[in-house]
């Protein structure tokens, strides 16, 4: 008898074994489960580092009435929505990716969205971006606008996001300070008083240093592995050290009290859909929701199909199998990432790590998801990261986009002047809407005075007709007698 039951409980498990295998095709796709849980462990550990980085830049940043989010609250949000809208890629794409928080969307609503509404009317306009989206994958439109931005133009936004990442990492991390009160020379300089000094500093290029040698090196969760390392450094310094608590900024460094913390979910559901129409203009609002969806559309088609071809799963036509379905779920985590406060979510491409461990289906998505939900209850460790241990990821992120620059023909003017005008104009006037638009415009006006304005896609037409409202706002206004 006893053995009769355990033949029967070892049939019943291989038929469950089975029905998974069948669900997500794993034998079809020449994967095996062991695989797929390496693939999903690899994913998580190598972008683990956004539970740290996204609190930083979101919780670092100041709305338009001077209130800041709260570090706990941002960890929660965080894990929450990469943990559920992972799992529901997993389950309704079938692809190993992973969604989390969106590095350079995060940095749109934090130091350009935010400054001129309130966190929740920020949030708002995520959530519209992310309902916009859906709308768009399904009439069809997203491809359509995809193929409207020139390839150049659309990496040259990615270098530009790079760029600004960056700077914002060397101003978090006090790498380079504002000049208070000069408006006679340049307007940055080298740490706080034009050299580099103090113990926190030391932290962040130390951080910096080890960051490239590990990316140098290709070791897999360089980000990570650095974030963690430079904070324990951060921790001892500090113990040792006698350092005032403003010089690390908003994360004073320290052993937590406690490891495992119940999850704050302060933040869920604090948004509001059309707050931010009372607080700037409509046309304003267009170009903000535009910017998102054009950061958003760019990242996740290019994380998709890259991914999808590393793991070999393009048919020969090099089509994404469940592409509808995988633009519809990267277009809801984008509400969900709004609606949780936690910053538009989105595909990510550090889903190649887990292909290089052997994933090829979506249930390493789920073993991914597992992992961020376990996350919920780690946050204090993420919250006593300070800037100087996080910001050389951001360093290192910029480095990784700017590489994008080498796809661009600087040969042809027509294109690299509007490439170019794209990239510097981000980070010179810590905009990346500015950015956008000096680059369409460039792009539209050079084609129309070179005799190919045919050449321009009516949809880039219309994007340039809004960005030369947006930047002669003012001018009209006074015309209109608005002001």
């Amino acid at each position: 008898m006893p053995d009769s039951t355990l033949q029967r409980d070892a049939v019943d498990s291989t038929a469950q074994r089975n029905a998974v295998d069948r669900y997500f095709a794993i034998s079809d796709r020449g994967s095996t489960f062991g695989r797929e849980i390496r693939g999903g462990f690899a994913t998580f550990f190598t972008m683990a580092y956004i539970l740290v980085l996204n609190p930083i830049i979101l919780g670092s940043a100041e709305d338009k009435f001077g209130a800041h989010l709260s570090g706990p609250q941002l960890v929660t949000a965080t894990a929450l929505v990469a943990a559920v809208m992972t799992a529901i890629m997993g389950l309704g794409g079938n692809l190993p990716l992973a969604i989390a928080a969106g590095l350079g969307l995060n940095a749109v609503v934090a130091f350009q969205i935010a400054p001129l509404m309130s966190w929740p009317d920020a949030m708002g306009l995520i959530v519209l971006e992310g309902l916009l989206i859906c709308a768009l994958v399904v009439t069809g439109l997203r491809e359509a606008v995809m193929r409207a931005i020139p390839s150049a133009l659309k990496q040259a936004i990615s270098v530009g996001i790079g760029l600004f990442i960056a700077f914002i990492g060397f101003i978090d991390a006090g790498f380079a300070t504002r000049i208070p009160g000069d408006t006679g020379s340049v307007p940055v300089q080298l740490g706080a008083t034009g050299q580099l000094s103090g113990w926190p500093v030391l932290v962040f290029c130390l951080g910096v240093l080890l960051t490239v040698a590990l990316l140098a090196r290709k070791v897999k969760g360089a980000i990570l592995i650095s974030i963690v390392v430079m904070t324990i450094v951060a921790i001892v310094i500090n113990e040792i050290a006698d350092i005032a608590p403003a010089a690390w900024g908003l994360t004073v460094p320290a052993v937590p009290d406690d490891i495992v913390a119940a999850p704050d979910f302060g933040l869920i559901g604090a948004f509001s859909l059309f707050g931010a129409f009372q607080q700037v203009g409509v046309v304003t609002i267009v170009l903000l929701v535009f910017t998102l969806i054009l950061s958003d559309f760019f990242d996740t088609m290019g994380t998709v199909v890259g991914v999808s071809n590393e793991a070999g799963l393009l048919d020969e036509q090099g089509k994404v199998p469940n592409l509808g379905r995988v633009l519809l779920i990267d277009g809801a985590a984008a509400v969900a990432g709004g609606a949780a406060s936690a910053s538009s979510n989105t595909s990510y491409i550090e889903s190649a790590a887990g292909v290089g461990e052997g994933a090829r289906t979506g249930f390493a998505s789920l073993v991914t998801g597992a992992l961020f939900a376990v996350a919920l209850f780690l946050t204090p460790l993420a919250t006593v990261v300070p800037a100087q241990a996080a910001a050389p990821a951001l360093i290192a992120v910029g480095f990784l986009l700017m590489a994008q620059v080498r796809h661009i023909d600087w040969e042809r003017y027509e294109i690299a002047i509007p490439a170019f005008l794209t990239i510097a104009v981000m980070p010179f006037t810590y905009s990346i809407t500015n950015g956008i638009g000096a680059g369409f415009l460039a792009y539209v006006v050079i084609k129309t005075v070179i005799g190919k304005a045919r050449e321009v896609h009516w949809l880039l037409w219309g994007a340039s007709v809004l960005f030369a409202v947006y930047f002669a706002i003012d001018p009209i206004e006074q015309l209109l007698g608005v002001k």
